[in-house]
């Protein structure tokens, strides 16, 4: 059995200062870990813990620095309001700096982004305005082209705009590239990047062409982003989709620099999702989708080396805003990124089986306030009612609403009477060896699936289900 050793108290107190006046002062001068655990060929692999900042990303930096900028050429003043397009992070990052000085902040936010960024930007104090993720530049829903809109008709409204501020690049210029070169003894072979808004390459690539020029800037991007096919072939594609957040564009922003970069790698939703997965698994490292694009490209390059190299590379933010999505296993199923058996029949449809406990389901006795609860908990509109592991009935949304509502004075008694005084018990089941087609009757009566293999439960199909089928199916 290994133990853990605590460290010498001189190293361990050295990670103690003084209190600081503001969360503020905590941006930046974020840690640097080794990466140990992964097959990295010849070289040294280090990765920049940019989850460390208070906003936990990389773009608390970016948005200390436009604000900054902004208020030093007075075109933001006292009480004044910051707009911003934004994956999320540098939202965070502009809401983190900004509400405290007072400032009212309007973020746009494409609707991909993970609900977590959107429930941290609205608690912070932001107001967020979604929009479609699906359209490009020059469409009136285009998530930059609303933002610089909306900016331009309220008075005294500054766009932040991180994709042509030169404050975004300068930020990691002064500070970012400065820490990597102190916290590795001013020996940098590589720097493995992403490119969203273009600071992080054109700040980094600036300071170590200057400080290092042995020092290559390498490009991570998703499949689909327009940037590496870019780079690679001098000739603009037409942009497709991706999953990952925050990096890959489908044009080239104002502040990326792409002539900084040596080498580009693309790399798929997949090879993201399970890079970072294994960056949790292997090393104990909770980080974001992105930060598995440079990891998975920072592995790559790593192993073509034939001689030794050190490379560092970041974790641009904390995984914790995407523990619904990345690190949720039915999502990637659902999402086509993760290995799922195919029966090709209606098995491949249940995502959430009762055989393996990951149904969620509520008992006949229990209230149906207890129902109520386990549905908006677990985002489903119905649970089966289940009796000693068997099947009873099926209890849904309007099954409650239809019990609950009446009389406001007894009303609370209503919430807590049994699941079995409102479920339907009169069940319509299907076979699981059954095909897709047996589930269109079902759906035209407004009903759910209730999947059977012979006398067992396996789990319940919805019309989103199938639609996700499809969807994968698609692909």
């Amino acid at each position: 059995m290994s133990v853990h050793k605590i460290a010498p108290p001189d190293r361990a107190m050295s990670r103690l200062r003084p209190p600081y006046a503001s969360v503020l002062d905590l941006i930046g001068q974020t840690p640097v870990v080794e990466l140990t655990k992964f097959n990295i060929g010849k070289c040294r692999l280090f990765i920049k813990l940019e989850s460390q900042n208070p906003g936990g990303s990389i773009k608390d930096r970016i948005a200390l620095s436009m604000i900054a900028d902004a208020e030093k050429q007075g075109r933001l003043k006292r009480g004044g309001t910051i707009v911003e397009a934004t994956a999320g992070n540098t939202g965070l990052g502009l809401a983190q700096v900004g509400i405290p000085k007072g400032y009212r902040i309007i973020l746009v936010v494409p609707d991909k982004m993970s609900r977590e960024k959107i429930q941290h930007l609205r608690a912070l104090g932001a107001e967020v305005r979604m929009t479609r993720s699906d359209v490009g530049k020059g469409h009136a829903e285009y998530y930059q082209d609303m933002a610089e809109k909306i900016a331009a008709e309220l008075p005294g409204a500054f766009y932040a705009n991180q994709f042509a501020n030169p404050a975004n690049p300068d930020a990691h210029e002064t500070t970012t590239g400065p820490e990597i070169y102190s916290q590795l003894d001013g020996d940098v072979d590589a720097v493995v990047v992403g490119v969203g808004s273009g600071g992080t390459l054109t700040g980094l690539g600036r300071y170590f062409a200057k400080i290092s020029p042995k020092t290559e800037m390498i490009l991570a991007d998703p499949v689909g982003s327009v940037l590496a096919p870019l780079i690679k072939t001098g000739k603009m594609q037409e942009a497709g989709s991706w999953t990952v957040e925050g990096i890959g564009e489908d044009f080239v922003p104002p502040n990326a620099d792409l002539s900084l970069v040596k080498k580009a790698y693309s790399i798929t939703d997949k090879q993201s999702m399970l890079a970072v997965r294994d960056l949790l698994s292997k090393e104990g490292i909770l980080a974001g989708s992105s930060s598995g694009t440079l990891l998975s490209t920072a592995l790559r390059y790593c192993r073509e080396q034939t001689v030794p190299k050190r490379v560092v590379t970041f974790v641009c933010d904390s995984g914790n805003k995407y523990l619904s999505k990345v690190f949720d296993d039915f999502w990637l199923i659902e999402q086509g990124l993760a290995e799922h058996e195919q029966h090709g029949d209606l098995r491949d449809l249940v995502m959430r089986t009762h055989r393996t406990g990951d149904i969620v389901s509520v008992g006949p006795d229990e209230s149906l306030l207890n129902a109520y609860g386990r549905m908006r908990r677990s985002d489903v509109s119905q649970l089966p009612v289940l009796d000693d592991g068997k099947l009873v009935g099926i209890v849904d949304e309007s099954d409650i609403l239809a019990h609950v509502e009446g009389p406001y004075d007894s009303r609370w008694d209503r919430f807590k009477a049994p699941v079995r005084t409102a479920m339907s018990a009169n069940l319509h089941t299907l076979q699981a060896s059954q095909t897709l087609d047996a589930l269109l009757p079902v759906f035209d009566r407004n009903e759910v699936a209730i999947v059977f293999d012979g006398d067992e439960f396996i789990g319940l199909i919805t019309r989103i289900d199938l639609i996700n089928h499809l969807r994968r199916r698609a692909k």
